[in-house]
C-alpha cells in the first residue's frame, strides 16, 4: 500500500478534527475550532456550522481552510496524522437530501440544528495533504494523488447506498455481527450499517450499552450495488466459522 491509499485509509476512520480559518476578529491570525465531519462519496469533508459561528464568518471571508485529523491521544507525536488544505464551499439547502440522510448516520446528535434555519452544510474541496503515518513516514499529496482512484463512477454508488444500507441492516444482521468478530475480533451485541463507498464501509457496533464505529475496507473498489453485494457476499463466506 502505497502513502496516498494510506492517507485515504486513514482519513476514512476519521469523523472529527480541528478546522483553522483566517480570523475576521484577529487578522493575521488563524482560527482553530474543533469541527465533527462526515466525507461524501468523493472522499471530501462535509461539515455542518451555524452561519453565526467565528469560523463561519472567517469561511465568508476567506474560504481557505485546514482541517488537521489525528488518531489517538496517547501519543500524538507516534501517531498518524493527516492536514487537509482546501476551500470550505457552501452547499445550498435542499441541494442534496441524501447527503443530510447520510450525514445523520453518522451523527444522529446533529438532527436537532436542522430545526434551527442559521445551520448550513460545507464542503471542503482538498487541494493538498501533509500526511504524516509515523516517525520517518511522511508526505505532501495533491488532492488527485489523495483520490486517484475514485471517479465520477462513485456517484452511481452514492445513488445506490440508502438501498444498500436499508437491506443489510434489515435482511443481513447477522452478517454484520459475523464481520464484526472475524474482522476486528469484536463480539458484537448489535450491528447496524452507517455508510458504504468505494474504498469499504461503516458499522456502529454494540456491546452492550457500548457502541463504537468500526470500519471494513475492500479488496477492491466498488462503484454500484452488483459489486458491493460480491464484496460483501465474499466477506461474509470468509467470516463463517
Amino acid at each position: 500500500m502505497n502513502l496516498n491509499q494510506e492517507a485515504r485509509k486513514f482519513l476514512r476512520t476519521t469523523r472529527s478534527g480541528i478546522l483553522s480559518t483566517h480570523s475576521v476578529r484577529a487578522e493575521g491570525y488563524p482560527f482553530g475550532s474543533v469541527a465533527p465531519f462526515v466525507l461524501d462519496h468523493d472522499c471530501q469533508p462535509i461539515i455542518l456550522i451555524s452561519n453565526i459561528a467565528e469560523h463561519t464568518k472567517n469561511i465568508t471571508a476567506n474560504p481557505k481552510v485546514s482541517l488537521l485529523v489525528f488518531a489517538g491521544a496517547e501519543d500524538l507525536q507516534a501517531n498518524a496524522r493527516l492536514t487537509l488544505l482546501g476551500e470550505a464551499v457552501k452547499i445550498f439547502k435542499d441541494a442534496d437530501a441524501d447527503l443530510r440522510t447520510r450525514y445523520l448516520r453518522y451523527l444522529p446528535q446533529a438532527a436537532s440544528y436542522f430545526d434551527m434555519h442559521d445551520f448550513s452544510f460545507y464542503r471542503i474541496h482538498i487541494h493538498q495533504a501533509r500526511y504524516i503515518g509515523g516517525f520517518g513516514k511522511m508526505s505532501w499529496l495533491s488532492g488527485n494523488e489523495l483520490f486517484d482512484s475514485i471517479t465520477s463512477v462513485e456517484s452511481m454508488l452514492a445513488k445506490q447506498e440508502t438501498a444498500i444500507i436499508e437491506h443489510m441492516n434489515a435482511d443481513h444482521a447477522d452478517s454484520l455481527l459475523s464481520y464484526c468478530k472475524h474482522f476486528h475480533q469484536l463480539d458484537a451485541t448489535h450491528a447496524q450499517m452507517l455508510g458504504i463507498d468505494c474504498d469499504g464501509f461503516d458499522v456502529n457496533a454494540s456491546v452492550g450499552d457500548i457502541s463504537t464505529v468500526l470500519r471494513f475496507d475492500f479488496e477492491q473498489p466498488v462503484y454500484d450495488a452488483q459489486a458491493a453485494r460480491a464484496a460483501l457476499v465474499a466477506m461474509a463466506k470468509a467470516a463463517k466459522p
